[in-house]
């Protein structure tokens, strides 16, 4: 059945948050036939992984979804049939109190954010009563096991990542003028946030046996580089030479041109949610760089994920991917040794990944576990 859904997102770290809601917001329109509104709070942050959004319009219709400006000020709305509050973001109060005004209570979701942790399960799914209003919101947690949300995936991803082949990778890489393979050359693709070892990791790539070619998309590890060979930051593409190393600085990507990116490096450093979940339906080796926080609250969960994650995979693997992923993220430092050992793990990194995945896809996918947990409350 045909329902109406909003999506607030309030974008948080510039492009994980609405990278999410925008790829959720597209498949309960495209594959669930859902009308759908995704408002949003920084429309110039979303411009960046969608060119076409018109950071001054307070309304527009993109690829079937209506996108509208999140003002302070909120303008009177008529609430939804099923409303999603992303990431603890807080509804307005005028559209909380129009929502009592319904002549059924809208279902009231708090989407949270991606845990491996095994706490999960036991909160999925469970109610929280307004402490003034009759009103109650569930929280949904997307996750990897059984008894979570799952993870976004589109129907038709399977097919498309398979039907990428060398002569797409290869097309793929000349429409973004980016330089062909070189013989045995290792390709990277870098998104990570202000806490990485940038300028160490720069300086082990540089003293590799192969040539490297390190893709980064413009923004704080971009600055970062280009601050280290004392070049301006970087506005536009940029190609930087240092030894084995090759550095090219590209504009930001659309989400299925990202997808190809991923599919076409040999490794993928990600960061947030978004960009990691994607690594995983890459297959291709992946270092994540989790959100720092107060007190290393992160450790547990990157710790619960590396768990997860690392079961079945040789000891000698799964040991280089805890080294690489630790160092990484700054638990200790990142040298060429660790490099070195995480890189040589890439065919048994493929052949697990692939098994990952597998497993994954044997759950339902977030988008379609949203539908039919709203269609059995309406």
């Amino acid at each position: 059945m045909r329902r109406q859904w909003d999506i607030f997102c309030a974008v948080i770290d510039n492009f994980g948050d609405i990278g999410v809601c925008w790829r959720l917001a597209k498949q309960l329109a495209h594959e669930h036939d859902q009308s759908v509104r995704l408002w949003v709070d920084n429309l110039v942050s979303f411009a960046n992984i969608l060119p076409d959004v018109n950071s001054q319009a307070r309304y527009q219709i993109i690829q079937c979804v209506e996108i509208c400006y999140w003002q302070q000020l909120f303008v009177e709305t008529e609430p939804a049939d099923v409303v999603i509050e992303a990431f603890a973001c807080e509804l307005p109060e005028k559209y909380v109190m129009a929502m009592l005004q319904k002549e059924r209570n809208p279902v009231w979701i708090n989407l949270e954010y991606l845990s491996a942790e095994p706490w999960v399960t036991e909160y999925h799914g469970l109610p929280s009563p307004h402490p003034r209003f009759s009103l109650t919101k569930t929280f949904f947690f997307p996750g990897f096991v059984p008894g979570s949300g799952g993870l976004l995936r589109e129907k038709d991803f399977l097919a498309r990542h398979d039907a990428f082949n060398q002569a797409t990778e290869r097309e793929f890489f000349q429409r973004k003028g980016l330089p062909e393979r070189k013989a045995g050359e290792i390709r990277i693709s870098l998104f990570c946030y202000q806490s990485a070892p940038i300028e160490n990791f720069i300086q082990v790539l540089s003293e590799s046996t192969v040539p490297v070619l390190l893709i980064v998309p413009q923004g704080i590890a971009a600055d970062r580089i280009a601050a280290l060979f004392n070049h301006a930051p970087c506005q536009a593409k940029a190609l930087i030479n240092y030894k084995r190393l090759t550095i090219e600085i590209i504009p930001f990507m659309e989400q299925t041109e990202y997808d190809l990116l991923l599919w076409s490096c040999d490794f993928n450093f990600v960061r947030g949610e978004d960009s990691f979940v994607r690594a995983q339906w890459a297959i291709k080796p992946f270092i994540w760089n989790i959100y720092p926080q107060h007190e290393g609250a992160h450790w547990d969960k990157l710790d619960a994920f590396l768990t997860l994650y690392t079961t079945g995979l040789p000891v000698k693997a799964a040991s280089a991917v805890q080294a690489m992923w630790h160092g990484w993220n700054e638990k200790h430092e990142l040298n060429n040794l660790i490099w070195e050992s995480f890189a040589a793990c890439y065919e048994p990194l493929i052949q697990h990944n692939k098994n990952w995945t597998n497993q994954l896809l044997k759950r339902e996918d977030l988008a379609s576990n949203l539908v039919q947990f709203a269609g059995n409350q309406l």
